[in-house]
């Protein structure tokens, strides 16, 4: 699956980033965290406004009892390395692709498919540049998100193609594609796990 997500993304994680990240696990460690309870937040809004799409509401069902799974797990490891949650402000990241989702439906629902299949593939990609630098308990731990959040990327591009026309898709992945790599190659104010290249190096 990591070809298919590197030939859907338009580039790789910075270097720069993957060494921030090193240097900043306990920051890296509450906003994974807050991440997985943002997707299964998402998961559960988009069954509440699209409950007339069975395939839709079946897979996000599943994924946001698995991201809930996932928070717990993030959470657990966080309490046994002594990593206190404390409040962190949100990346620019998700709210950056969200612009170019259209106002109108049923386009509206394809490109937020879209952009969660961008930022699933993301999650991947960059598990996949932090396994080999970790720990063996986190270095396991991300290994096995890595598979699960390339199935998640792989779930919400078929129900885009599924719920949209083909061409209109294909075009909405190019302008997500080039906003993502935009977000992610330049310089961001602060350290997240979505982040940029963080500014603080």
């Amino acid at each position: 699956m990591l070809p298919e997500v590197h030939e859907f993304l338009g580039c790789r994680t910075p270097d720069a980033w993957v060494e921030a990240a090193l240097r900043q696990q306990d920051v890296m460690l509450i906003d994974h965290k807050n991440c997985e309870f943002k997707a299964a937040s998402t998961a559960l809004s988009m069954i509440a406004k699209y409950g007339a799409y069975s395939d839709l509401v079946l897979m996000m069902s599943r994924l946001a009892r698995e991201e809930l799974v996932h928070h717990e797990q993030v959470l657990r490891l966080m309490k046994k390395r002594r990593v206190e949650w404390r409040p962190l402000s949100a990346s620019r990241y998700a709210s950056g692709l969200r612009t170019v989702v259209r106002s109108h439906e049923p386009v509206k629902l394809v490109d937020t498919l879209v952009v969660g299949a961008f930022i699933e593939a993301r999650s991947c990609e960059r598990f996949e540049a932090l396994v080999p630098h970790l720990d063996d308990e986190l270095g396991v731990f991300y290994f096995g998100l890595l598979k699960s959040e390339a199935r998640h990327f792989q779930g919400y591009l078929k129900l885009a193609y599924q719920y949209g026309d083909a061409a209109d898709v294909e075009k909405t992945i190019e302008k997500v594609r080039g906003v993502e790599s935009g977000l992610i190659e330049s310089v961001d104010g602060e350290f997240r796990f979505h982040s940029g290249v963080p500014s603080n190096l």
